[in-house]
């Protein structure tokens, strides 16, 4: 159903990663840089990103990409499930259930998290029927590669 990524799944991953930023659920392209180098690190060690691709009677079909932090909130090991991607045709047939029944079960974190864009209905459904609850705060990013190119050097005077 899904194994951990291999350097021989750089080409998969890719593809699967170009056809995630291009879908409804990200509000924004990513640069190619940014997976390449995200794949690098991920051949590099595991101490910050894990990858996994998904496989349906050996034919790769989606991945996911995890990245791992210390939270003092939680008390340890806080996991953020970062991506995830499965094709069209093969949605439906239990693989994100059976992921995060193992991520759960195999990977001693005291927090997993996951980020879902509001009108992604069925993604929701899944997230909450494994356990995923709403927070109640807004999250705020300073984005290198994103600034917003009218806000040159405003100051406060």
């Amino acid at each position: 159903m899904f194994r951990e990524i291999r350097q021989e799944d750089r080409a998969v991953y890719y593809d699967f990663v170009d056809k995630f930023y291009h879908t409804d659920a990200v509000n924004a392209p990513v640069p190619t840089e940014n997976y390449r180098s995200a794949f690098d690190e991920m051949m590099r060690s595991d101490r910050y990103l894990k990858g996994y691709i998904f496989e349906e009677e050996g034919v790769p079909c989606g991945f996911a990409l995890l990245s791992k932090t210390y939270s003092q909130e939680a008390g340890g090991l806080s996991v953020t499930i970062e991506e995830i991607y499965i094709e069209p045709e093969y949605r439906g047939r239990g693989l994100g259930t059976a992921f995060f029944e193992y991520l759960k079960r195999e990977i001693p974190a005291m927090r997993f998290r996951i980020e879902v864009e509001d009108d992604n209905i069925g993604a929701k459904r899944l997230y909450e029927r494994m356990g995923f609850e709403l927070l109640p705060y807004l999250q705020m990013v300073i984005d290198k590669q994103r600034q917003p190119s009218d806000r040159s050097d405003r100051s406060c005077s």
